[in-house]
């Protein structure tokens, strides 16, 4: 018996060395690693009372730092999803509550080393709904000799829900709608605000259906006041060489009264200026107008009008041929000879200004600075003394340079011998 008991000890020693040694070595291959997950975990809620909603804030994420092996952790990386983070309102009542977080993780094994935040403080209360009359604010007024009637807003009334502290404070549903200036009707959707007794807006944790109201306002135009078209008259022709670009005027629509509707009401739909005069003009014009108008029609407000012409040149070409070549930057003991010695340059520009260039106003060259002995293809340049005006291209674009010693033999000159009188 003492011998069984002696062998059962060492056996059971052999069995926890063995056990540890196992230990060590899958440590060794898959050592643990503290690490906290790279994207913090999405709370989620359950068992809450469906009777119930949470007020006012409260966390929506929590970083979670485990302990697993490096094997586990490839996993954990791969799959997000395997830890969760869980707040259990099971059972809770209305009020306010301290909740701790519990986290899950579905990889193994896994020790959970912190979460942050551990716990939530939160208050429930329960879910209120009210009906509210839509609060129309009408600010403004239409345009002078229109009139504003009654709005419709469809639908009349909405619904409001949420923690029964805040649609307490509601005090109304209130939508805005501006007139000012309007020479149209006003069909439009807007969003309802909630607004508590000192009229501020209550933004959050409250849902409304529907969230927006349709407001229709009909605009109408009131007796003897009528919109006409401004239509600019004009007299005379822009300078030679000369375009009219545009005219435009403001305002492109007045409104004109009479205390005789009928008279307005047989007016052709537009309004004449009187003549704007562009003889010979070769800049922009900015001036006002006075509207011509038949007895007994006055016009609301500005009695002128603005009217802008723009007038621009126009634009054209010119071929300047045999423009002579001229050589810059030739060292004095250098000579060259230039092929072609002239070029035909085509420049474009406003037509007045083409029309006065002259060839003193047009310089062409070829730059020889640094370039040694030997038949050089050079670009030619072209310089304009006229603003305005540009080089479209060069005929040749390219010119051949030689560049040769100046004291060369130079060719004899011959002077012819006069003939000798009789």
């Amino acid at each position: 018996m003492r011998s069984l008991g002696t062998n059962l000890r060492t056996l059971l020693w052999a069995l926890i060395l063995a056990l540890a040694v196992w230990v060590a070595a899958v440590t060794a291959a898959d050592p643990d690693e503290v690490h906290t997950l790279q994207n913090p975990v999405k709370l989620e809620l359950v068992g809450q009372d469906p009777s119930l909603i949470i007020s006012g804030d409260y966390p929506q994420q929590v970083d979670v730092t485990l302990r697993a092996p490096s094997s586990v952790w490839e996993r954990i990386n791969a799959d997000p999803a395997s830890v969760r983070a869980i707040l259990d309102l099971s059972g809770l009542s209305s009020g306010q509550h301290t909740v701790n977080i519990q986290i899950q993780v579905s990889e193994r094994p896994v020790r959970l080393i912190a979460a942050s935040p551990s716990s939530v403080m939160l208050t429930l209360e329960p879910i209120a709904n009210r009906t509210l009359k839509i609060n129309l604010g009408v600010s403004g007024q239409p345009s002078i000799g229109f009139q504003a009637g009654s709005p419709i807003i469809d639908p009349l009334e909405i619904k409001i829900s949420g923690a029964e502290s805040l649609v307490n404070k509601v005090a109304q549903a209130h939508i805005a709608v501006n007139l000012d200036g309007l020479r149209e009707n006003v069909d439009r959707s807007l969003a309802v605000e909630l607004l508590d007794e000192n009229g501020q807006q209550i933004i959050n944790g409250i849902s409304l259906l529907p969230e927006t109201v349709h407001v229709t306002i009909p605009i109408s135009q009131q007796g003897g006041y009528r919109d006409l078209a401004v239509k600019v008259v004009v007299h005379g022709q822009v300078a030679s060489g000369y375009r009219l670009a545009n005219i435009s005027v403001y305002p492109p629509v007045v409104t004109v009264y009479s205390g005789d509707p009928s008279v307005v009401n047989a007016l052709p739909g537009i309004v004449e200026t009187e003549p704007l005069d562009l003889q010979n003009a070769n800049n922009d014009i900015n001036t006002r107008l006075q509207l011509n108008l038949p007895a007994g029609v006055s016009v609301i407000g500005d009695q002128t009008v603005l009217i802008q012409a723009g007038i621009s040149p126009i634009e054209s070409s010119l071929t300047l041929s045999t423009e002579p070549v001229d050589v810059t930057g030739l060292p004095a003991d250098l000579s060259a000879q230039v092929l072609p010695s002239t070029v035909d340059v085509i420049v474009s520009g406003p037509l007045p200004l083409l029309d006065t260039l002259t060839r003193q106003d047009v310089h062409v060259s070829v730059d020889v600075t640094g370039l040694t002995v030997g038949t050089h293809q050079l670009t030619p340049k072209v310089e304009i003394l006229i603003a305005d005006v540009s080089v479209e291209s060069i005929l040749p674009g390219t010119i051949e340079v030689t560049l040769s010693p100046s004291n060369a033999p130079a060719t004899p000159t011959i002077t012819p011998t006069p003939t000798p009188k009789p």
